[in-house]
């Protein structure tokens, strides 16, 4: 094994126990509220509240002065990175809300309704869930918006509502993943410290591939239908999405860009819709700050707990233990690299059953690891990214799951090997590691 990019910091497992507290806290509530049956047990504690006490652990375990302790947890807190990540999930949060609150997000499914034919119900719905996914960078409003079009439709056809609600939440995962403006796509690429048109390059390669076999999927089961009625819709709603999603592209920071698709999505409610007016945007932004809080204060302590953790050696401790577990697969360095990053997010999203936290709590080991192995930061970001929409897709407990199937009245244990997408993109992704492919210039 090659010089740790952690410097000469000795091993230490003990100093991964505060993680293991944090997750024993997020877990066991999980488990025992799924086991008396309540809803989205998983999310009945809240992670930052759950990282606490291994907050408090971390400084007890630290082997130094108390007040040096908390100046380490500060410094990993107030990380530049991490202030940037906060700053965009405040204006992400913003954005989502107010072009929700004008009508962008039923315009948008009633000019899918209007143009997609109905024999194509379900590569329908997996292309519509897609879109709005990829424009508004969340799965969870994804699937409210769509899952009940999806539900209704699947009752007055012959069309299965497994499978129809399937699509939805495969499209909502496609979306989620590549979206510029998704959480873990800004928590993949700062962790990282790529810039987003980096990461999307690559993970576009893999994503994209992934949601054509599964249309194919889906044309070669879909049903004929009778054509679905869809609403009036005003196309200038759809505007803001378009605008975020074309101005990602260019070298804007993503800042302007978000806060330009906030002032438009304003605009164009306070023109186009007679009832919105100053008063709703100032709330709608502000009910949008209040939906990214968690995730962003959470990113804020786990920050702080990661400087802690390597300061006392239990991210070289897991770096070791990776190396060791990926010599058993004779890939290459760098394929067993790649192997290795992805366990990391794989694990903490089963553990925490958020893919966005998942990420946060596995990104600056995935950063050790890339370092150690040599690895593209860009590859990492995607395969970081990517690994946590594919388990959140598809796990039980998850909320997109646990939204899902209390709309459609199902068992998400029923869902789950319904969710094409999600499979197909795992074994793209696993492709793309073994082939190292797709290969980019820096």
């Amino acid at each position: 094994m090659t010089t740790s990019s952690l410097g000469k910091v000795q091993a230490r497992a003990l100093a991964l126990l505060p993680l293991l507290v944090f997750l024993a806290i997020f877990l066991g509530s999980g488990i025992y509220h799924s086991l008396i049956g309540t809803e989205f047990a998983f999310y009945q504690i809240k992670a930052p509240v759950a990282a606490l006490p291994a907050l408090i652990l971390a400084v007890l375990l630290y082997r130094d002065k108390l007040n040096t302790a908390i100046d380490e947890f500060i410094a990993g807190a107030s990380h530049p990175n991490l202030i940037l990540m906060f700053m965009v999930f405040m204006l992400a949060g913003a954005f989502a809300s107010v072009s929700s609150t004008i009508g962008s997000v039923d315009a948008t499914v009633q000019l899918g309704l209007s143009i997609i034919p109905p024999s194509f119900v379900l590569p329908m719905l997996f292309i519509i869930s897609a879109f709005i996914a990829t424009a508004m960078g969340t799965s969870m409003g994804t699937i409210a918006a769509c899952a009940p079009i999806a539900f209704g439709f699947a009752q007055a056809t012959n069309i299965e509502a497994i499978y129809a609600i399937g699509a939805v939440v495969g499209g909502a995962m496609f979306g989620d993943n590549l979206s510029m403006i998704s959480d873990t796509t800004i928590a993949a690429t700062r962790s990282q410290g790529v810039e987003l048109r980096d990461k999307f390059r690559v993970n576009v390669w893999i994503a994209l591939p992934a949601a054509l076999v599964t249309l194919m999927i889906y044309i070669l089961t879909s049903h004929d239908s009778q054509a679905l009625a869809y609403k009036e819709y005003n196309l200038w709603l759809i505007l803001p999405y378009l605008a975020v999603f074309f101005l990602a592209f260019s070298r804007l920071h993503v800042l302007v860009i978000l806060s330009i698709g906030i002032v438009i999505s304003g605009l164009i409610g306070l023109f186009a819709n007679p009832t919105f007016d100053l008063l709703k945007l100032n709330n709608a932004i502000y009910d949008g700050f209040v939906g990214m809080f968690e995730v962003a204060l959470l990113s804020m302590f786990l920050g702080g707990l990661s400087a802690l953790m390597q300061k006392e050696g239990g991210l070289q401790w897991l770096i070791e233990r990776i190396y060791a577990f990926t010599q058993l697969f004779k890939v290459g360095r760098e394929r067993a690299g790649e192997l290795g990053v992805s366990f990391l997010v794989i694990f903490s999203n089963l553990f925490v059953a958020n893919n966005t936290v998942a990420i946060i709590l596995s990104g600056d080991m995935a950063r050790e690891v890339a370092k150690e192995y040599g690895l593209d930061p860009k590859r990492v970001a995607a395969l970081l990214d990517t690994f946590s929409c594919v388990v959140q897709g598809l796990i039980p407990y998850g909320a997109q799951l646990l939204l899902a199937c209390s709309i459609a009245k199902m068992s998400p244990v029923e869902l789950i090997g319904n969710v094409y997408y999600c499979w197909v993109l795992a074994v793209f992704t696993l492709i793309a590691i073994v082939f190292r492919y797709p290969r980019l210039k820096n």
